[in-house]
Parts: C-alpha cells; sequence; structure tokens
C-alpha cells in the first residue's frame, strides 16, 4: 500500500503548474516559513531521470530560513509535458530556455540551483543569460561529461529505450536487484508507486536527449568562471558519477564556494537534506541582496 505522503508536495507548498512564457511546468512552490523574513526566491532544477520531489525534504529547512523554493519537472520530466518522440525539444539550449521562462516566471531575480544534469542545464541557462540570476549552485554537477562508468549505464538505458516501452524498461529494472543497488530511476524519495509513475511520465525522447547530452558534455567551466555571479559546488563525500577531487579542481577554476556534505553521496539533497539545506542558505544568506 503506497503512503499517500510520499504522492503529496510537503506541508505548506502548493503543487501548480507554472505558466511560462515557453509553456506550463509542474512546480513545488514552497513559501517561506510564517513570521520568517523572506530572503529570496531559488529555482530548483532535479536531475537526470529525476524529479521536482527530490528537493522535498530541503524545501522546509529552506522556509525556515527565510527562501521560498520552486522545485521544477523540466520539459518532458514526470509531471511536465512535451513531445514523446522528438528529440529535438530538448536539446540543452531548448531546456536552458525553458529555466530562462521559469525564472521570469517565479519572479525575478532568483538563485538557480541545478541537481546532476539539472546543474549542466543550469550552467547554459546563466550562459545564455545570467541577468535574472543572484547565484548558481551546482548540486553534483561536474565540469563536462559524466565518468566512463556511469556512460555505460547510461548506454544501457538508451538501448532499453531503443528497443522497448516504457512500461518494459522500468520491468526490466526492477528484475536487476534491489534500488539501493541498481540506483537510477529504482532510486529516490517516495514509495515504489510514485518511483514508477515518475518513470512512467518521463518522455522517452527526453531521456534519450538528456542522455546523451550526459555522455558529451564538454567542459564550459572556463565560459563559466567569466560570468559574474558567485558560485557554490556542492557534492557528497562521495560521488562515482563525477568524483569528488573533479568537483574540487572545478570549484578552484570557478573561485566558488565549495561544500562537501559528509554522509551523502550523489543525491545530498536525498542523502542528507538537512545539513544540505544548511550548508545552501548558508551560501544564499552570503549573497548581497
Amino acid at each position: 500500500m503506497t503512503d499517500p505522503a510520499h504522492l503529496s508536495p510537503p506541508p505548506g507548498a502548493r503543487a501548480y503548474p507554472l505558466r511560462t512564457a515557453r509553456g506550463g511546468f509542474a512546480v513545488v512552490d514552497m513559501p517561506v516559513a510564517p513570521g520568517v523574513e523572506h530572503k529570496g526566491t531559488a529555482l530548483l532544477l532535479p536531475g537526470f531521470t529525476g524529479s521536482k520531489e527530490d528537493f522535498r525534504l530541503m524545501q522546509g529547512p529552506l522556509a525556515e530560513r527565510g527562501y521560498r523554493t520552486v522545485a521544477v519537472d523540466g520539459r518532458g520530466q514526470f509531471e511536465s509535458d512535451g513531445p514523446a518522440d522528438d528529440e529535438s525539444a530538448y536539446t540543452q539550449p531548448e531546456l536552458a530556455r525553458d529555466v530562462l521562462a521559469q525564472a521570469e516566471a517565479v519572479g525575478t531575480p532568483v538563485h538557480l540551483l541545478g541537481h546532476s544534469l539539472g546543474g549542466q542545464i543550469a550552467r547554459a541557462a546563466v550562459l545564455f543569460d545570467h541577468s535574472p540570476f543572484v547565484s548558481l549552485t551546482l548540486m553534483a554537477s561536474g565540469p563536462a561529461q559524466i565518468s566512463v562508468s556511469q556512460q555505460q549505464r547510461v548506454k544501457l538505458l538508451r538501448d532499453a529505450l531503443a528497443v522497448m516501452n516504457m512500461t518494459e524498461v522500468w520491468e526490466a529494472i526492477q528484475a536487476m536487484g534491489p534500488p539501493e543497488d541498481v540506483g537510477g530511476p529504482a532510486r529516490g524519495l517516495g514509495g515504489p508507486e510514485l518511483l514508477r509513475r515518475r518513470w512512467l511520465g518521463n518522455k522517452p525522447a527526453q531521456l534519450m536527449a538528456t542522455a546523451r547530452q550526459l555522455c558529451t558534455e564538454p567542459d564550459r567551466v572556463a565560459e563559466l568562471a567569466a560570468v559574474p555571479l558567485p558560485f557554490h559546488v556542492l557534492s557528497g563525500a562521495r560521488d562515482d558519477t563525477w568524483p569528488v577531487p573533479l568537483l574540487d579542481d572545478m570549484a578552484a577554476r570557478l573561485g566558488a564556494h565549495r561544500t562537501v556534505v559528509e554522509g551523502a553521496e550523489h543525491s545530498p539533497n536525498a542523502d542528507q537534506p538537512l545539513p544540505t539545506a544548511r550548508a545552501i542558505a548558508d551560501f544564499w544568506d552570503r549573497v548581497p541582496r
């Protein structure tokens, strides 16, 4: 039996379709906690096979620190619509323009945070136009393509999507073993029914296009370093998608604030949400308003 709480936004938050100049996007919008001074607004972008629910455990603590957070399903991700078969809708420039439209609809200026793939899309948005943003946080999101071992996993997924429908691929993922071993879409916040619903909500073309991006992304750190924004590179103490020393080096090249969250791996927002939220709010507090 599924726990209904796993399908609901966190207490005090509102789930709705955010209307933008580029269409609607499903969001979970958490206002600042009652009685707390409003310090700013943040847009939160999830990673590959992820969704807005990945930030569920962070949104309350950030609200207590004075930050409204809007977690977004990107185009073709979970509850945001998009074409099922047209990969051109999911090129990185298109997804970056979506982020700029989301920021405008939420109300600029905003802090921008992206997890994993979401970090690379956030970076592309900032490189298009940094003016809507007051800071950029890259959470477990590296300078270029993912590690060779993760490229192999992503290739397996793309090969499966080429010959099976979404339900068949989900059943194959489930047959591979327990979620903690399989990872990817089988692992995340919420019960198994939410994870299944999330997987089936993803558009195959979005998964195919963004999987390719993760395996071919060039190093754009020098370009980003030239942008006049405060940067924050946050990761777990272990990460097999982008090794931690690579993230350390990226932070140094960006002149970024660096946080390593102990006890966390590739998803600090889920593994250690309270210290992760604290580190993010501490960084945002230092950004001039």
